[in-house]
């Protein structure tokens, strides 16, 4: 029989244990602040009907959906999540009895038809791990999410991050300010959206190739010129007589007010009105998080207010605010600042070797170990015990515990430290105390 050639699809990746520990880290990190602020695990299927995805996200979004060879045309034709906050919109459509305020979290993976990019964090198949509050409108609920991108990226080791931080409500302003009708406003946004990578030039050509005149250009180059967290009182002032943005300023300023309150490092926070964030479904606030000098990493965090999201699949406007953590997005970007640490290949914190035929005498102290929540690992293959040093070493395991006759007639066990090749006889009777105080 001829052998399948071994090969992964474009955009997906296999992690191994040295990979997988890191990020197993990351997210229990996530869940530990998740839980801190009060947010209960929830989870969604991978897949949903296309009609549940489609139309949310706007057109360029809606693009790199993963449509399924399903039924296809057919209206229960079926695709992957794209997202998380639109399946999780249906679930609330789906379960009125909630109480509300409903605070959730869900960590789940998502697929993108997108091209992959691996040293920007950009897969076809990669990892949300999303916050959101249900059922609040108020701002101390934005500021709760924004604290939680805070709370997570200190505790990961970040140190030099910017929370980005809008508002929808000032960029339909802004659009009214130019002199726009309301139904430019996504397609002004998606161009205002690209002032991250491209200058305001780039983005002006684009607007007069979709046919906007000189001086909507102009007035939209004036407001984009205030660009900066110290900008936002001129930026107010100039669009004083605009009702809608007036609104948006004043969010801001409650949720900037609330992070303060919070004892939230304000230096990380700044208000930015060329963030637009691209999807079409935010209503208020909106965010995201960089690391300024590793701009080509994208946004760590993104997310936002949704007020009208919940109401597609309910009929009901229900206020929502949310947003996801990019596992692959942080987890690239600490292999490339080189915050992973030590290297571990297993979790194994003690491997208890052995010659041969002594397994009857230590499945007894294995036993013993794991009651203590000691990560322990018995080594049975026929081997030499250099061969099972090196076994340790390689897999990055701190202790060898090793229990020949005499130390068995002493009810004793030798324990090597692989680090620094150091042995100690201990008594069978003080092991867990001896470990408990080294781990």
């Amino acid at each position: 029989m001829s052998a399948i050639k071994p090969r992964i699809f474009k955009g997906a990746r296999d992690f191994l244990p040295e990979q997988m520990i890191v990020r197993e880290r990351i997210m229990e990190t996530m869940r530990k602040v998740f839980r801190i602020y009060g947010f209960a695990p929830l989870e969604t299927p991978a897949i949903e009907y296309l009609n549940v995805l489609a139309g949310k996200y706007g057109e360029d979004a809606d693009r790199l959906i993963y449509k399924l060879n399903y039924k296809t045309g057919q209206k229960d034709e079926a695709a992957l999540h794209y997202d998380l906050t639109v399946p999780f919109s249906r679930v609330m459509a789906m379960n009125p009895q909630l109480p509300l305020p409903f605070k959730r979290y869900q960590m789940q993976p998502v697929w993108r038809a997108d091209r992959p990019q691996p040293k920007q964090g950009r897969f076809r198949e990669f990892y949300q791990c999303d916050i959101d509050i249900v059922g609040s409108t108020s701002q101390i609920s934005d500021a709760e999410i924004l604290a939680v991108q805070h709370d997570v990226l200190k505790l990961l080791g970040f140190e030099n991050f910017i929370i980005k931080l809008n508002s929808r409500k000032i960029l339909n302003g802004v659009v009214e300010f130019c002199g726009l009708d309301s139904s430019h406003t996504q397609e002004v946004c998606r161009s205002i959206d690209k002032l991250d990578k491209v200058s305001i030039d780039v983005v002006s050509d684009e607007l007069k190739e979709k046919g906007y005149d000189e001086k909507t250009i102009d007035a939209l180059k004036q407001v984009m010129s205030l660009s900066g967290h110290d900008k936002l009182g001129e930026l107010e002032s100039l669009m004083s007589n605009v009702e809608i943005a007036q609104e948006g300023f004043s969010d801001i300023k409650s949720i900037l007010n609330t992070l303060e309150a919070f004892e939230i490092d304000m230096s990380r926070v700044r208000f930015e009105i060329s963030l637009a964030r691209g999807l079409d479904y935010y209503t208020g606030a909106i965010y995201e998080t960089k690391l300024p000098d590793h701009p080509h990493m994208g946004s760590l965090t993104g997310g936002g207010r949704y007020d009208e999201l919940i109401g597609m699949f309910s009929g009901r406007e229900v206020a929502a605010v949310g947003c996801s953590l990019g596992l692959d997005r942080i987890f690239t970007a600490m292999q490339q600042l080189d915050m992973m640490g030590e290297i571990k290949h297993t979790p194994t914190q003690v491997l208890i070797g052995s010659f041969g035929d002594d397994h009857e005498f230590l499945i007894p102290i294995l036993a013993q170990l794991r009651k203590a929540e000691i990560k322990t690992e018995l080594y049975t293959a026929q081997a030499k015990l250099k061969k099972q040093f090196t076994y340790a070493d390689k897999l990055g395991i701190r202790y060898m515990l090793l229990q020949g006759d005499q130390e068995r007639d002493a009810q004793s066990v030798n324990i090597k430290d692989m680090k620094d090749g150091s042995q100690t006889l201990i008594k069978l009777s003080e092991l867990v105390d001896w470990f408990s105080y080294k781990f």
